[in-house]
């Protein structure tokens, strides 16, 4: 049976992969990981960030555009993702931001990426943890209401805008602090604007927000895990069959 990282991924369940995404990993991690049979993954935004983590020794790169949700540069997936499976050395390459769909999918497919790695699209599951209030929100918003802001964690993460994104944006509110600091201030702040808004409280409501990609645009029922995913696969596979009669 293979060995838990308990010491690294906090839990004592056995692994297969494991990733990193603020910058490289340390080298006990890769080595220990390598030690298990463990695949090392790296999120890179940037093409010296890949290079970095080759370096490092990560086993797959994960491609992420600008329009994913959570920590992210300024370079779009469709450009990004190109960049990277050239500089990927035969390593596996997945694309991430800005996919939610079968065509998405597949239009990462004919970037060159192996596979896609999907985050905001799970937001919109009957499994995902967020509160029905923020999922709510999720439903009614359109791919321009999300913003790149420290204001949650130090440093710029995409995020569903709200009245809390306005108030920090003011002339005189003070600058966020670096992470890990700013976490350190605002958390109970949020764990108290979550369960407000849950509980209906209009001023909570305006301030709640999470992290979330663009694609939150078109995201428009709570679906079951499964179904998201048979829908997607079902798409990308009518596509390709679609653009091979164009040739």
């Amino acid at each position: 049976m293979r060995t838990a990282f308990t010491d690294l991924a906090g839990v004592e369940h056995p692994i297969t992969l494991i990733a990193n995404a603020l910058g490289t990993p340390p080298p006990g991690l890769v080595t220990r990981a390598k030690q298990e049979g463990v695949a090392v993954a790296a999120l890179v935004g940037q093409p010296k960030h890949a290079v970095r983590q080759l370096a490092a020794g990560v086993d797959l790169l994960i491609a992420q555009g600008t329009e994913a949700g959570g920590h992210t540069g300024t370079i779009a997936t469709m450009v990004l993702t190109p960049e990277i499976v050239q500089l990927a050395e035969g390593r596996p390459v997945l694309a991430a931001g800005g996919i939610a769909s079968g065509r998405q999918m597949a239009a990462a497919l004919a970037l060159g990426a192996d596979g896609v790695w999907c985050g905001s699209v799970w937001l919109s599951s009957a499994e995902d943890v967020a509160n029905t209030a923020t999922k709510d929100k999720f439903l009614a918003a359109t791919s321009s209401d999300t913003l790149r802001s420290p204001t949650r964690t130090g440093k710029p993460a995409r995020q569903l805008r709200s009245a809390w994104h306005d108030e920090w944006e003011r002339p005189n509110s003070p600058p966020p602090l670096p992470m890990p600091l700013q976490p350190l201030l605002v958390s109970e702040a949020w764990q108290r604007i979550d369960a407000a808004a849950e509980a209906g409280h209009e001023g909570a409501l305006r301030l709640e927000s999470f992290f979330i990609g663009q694609v939150v645009g078109s995201l428009r029922a709570v679906r079951p895990a499964a179904e998201i995913t048979r829908q997607i696969i079902a798409d990308c596979e009518q596509r390709i069959a679609e653009l091979g009669g164009m040739l």
